[in-house]
């Protein structure tokens, strides 16, 4: 068993402000967990945390339900996969896998059979004579990865591993990540600003913001059925529109919709920018900006005031004027004061 579990857990460097607010999160036995969250929200902070490179200020940690609280880094059997890959330069790729294993006095003999067993894995078997400086960055990622799977440890904290990377070479890396997960057979937790790595790789994703869960759940639940308009904007493209609503009715520009959530007054609505042209009710606005994506592009217009966009296929025509197909059943609608969903 792999369980991580956060209760009550607070971390504070003045005593004053709150980096953690209060955080409580069940991270299962083999999960692939992912924080997410604008940068500053603490994410990075709860790696340091649960690794025990940084001290807690009240609250509790538990890896498979003991508490860890006081318990030295390098003996709480996780591995650290840093967003820098610290390889040590002076070193082979051999030596930079097999260094946690030496310091842990293993016989040589095992250190070898791990190395190369976990060199093959990665398809780094060939470079295992070469230095860091002779390495390309992806490369140097997956030494990184190679040192940490060497130990076998019971839980492993990767803090935006691939932000370093070109755009190519992320896609590929995610997908290797996420092999290796499925291979191994052990906690991950993953921390990332890209939702899209959250989006692909996570079993659930956790979203945070100034220190305090906004969400925790699966990727489809977190896109589809955001709790508050913080989830709703950060993961994916939503466009949010002021509206009045009387009697369940409102207007978009000078389109009536109804819906028949019990709501009235000033509200927020959220459409997913995908679901701009999908729905029945149509109506033209002026285009403002057009960007090409390659199979798709994303037009820029008002509505209501609020700058909106829609994601539209390559053979979506339009000229001056963009035809809008609205569905009432694609929009959320949140809080005006709160930002929670209604």
């Amino acid at each position: 068993m792999s369980s991580v579990v956060l209760k009550n857990l607070v971390k504070s460097y003045d005593g004053k402000k709150n980096i953690i607010d209060n955080i409580n999160l069940e991270i299962n036995d083999k999960e692939f967990i992912v924080l997410v969250g604008s940068s500053g929200c603490g994410k990075s902070t709860i790696l340091r945390l649960i690794s025990g490179l940084e001290d807690i200020t009240s609250g509790d940690i538990l890896i498979d339900n003991k508490i860890v609280n006081n318990i030295h880094p390098k003996d709480r059997d996780i591995a650290f996969v840093f967003q820098s890959y610290a390889l040590y330069p002076h070193m082979s790729v051999y030596e930079n896998i097999a260094f946690g294993l030496k310091m842990r006095k293993y016989d040589k003999k095992v250190i070898d059979e791990k190395v190369r067993n976990v060199a093959e894995a990665l398809n780094l078997s060939d470079l295992l004579d070469r230095k860091p400086k002779q390495l390309s960055g992806g490369q140097r990622q997956r030494v990184a990865l190679g040192r940490a799977i060497v130990r076998n440890p019971k839980v492993f904290l990767m803090d935006e591993p691939l932000s370093n990377l070109d755009a190519n070479l992320r896609v590929q890396m995610r997908s290797e990540i996420k092999k290796l997960h499925q291979k191994l057979q052990t906690t991950f937790i993953y921390v990332t600003h890209d939702q899209t790595e959250a989006l692909t790789m996570g079993d659930r994703i956790v979203v945070l913001d100034k220190g305090k869960i906004q969400q925790a759940d699966t990727p489809n639940e977190i896109y589809n059925n955001p709790k508050n308009k913080f989830v709703a904007g950060f993961i994916g493209q939503m466009n949010f529109i002021d509206v009045n609503v009387d009697d369940g009715k409102f207007n978009i520009e000078d389109k009536e919709f109804y819906t028949d959530k019990n709501i009235s007054g000033k509200v927020t609505i959220g459409i997913r920018a995908e679901k701009m042209i999908s729905g029945y009710e149509a109506f033209e606005v002026p285009v403002d900006i057009v960007e090409m994506t390659g199979g798709e592009r994303i037009v820029y217009f008002y509505l209501n005031g609020s700058k909106c966009t829609a994601r539209v296929p390559m053979d979506y025509t339009f000229d001056k004027n963009i035809l809008l197909k609205l569905n009432p059943n694609d929009m959320h609608f949140f809080n005006n004061e709160n930002g929670e969903i209604i």
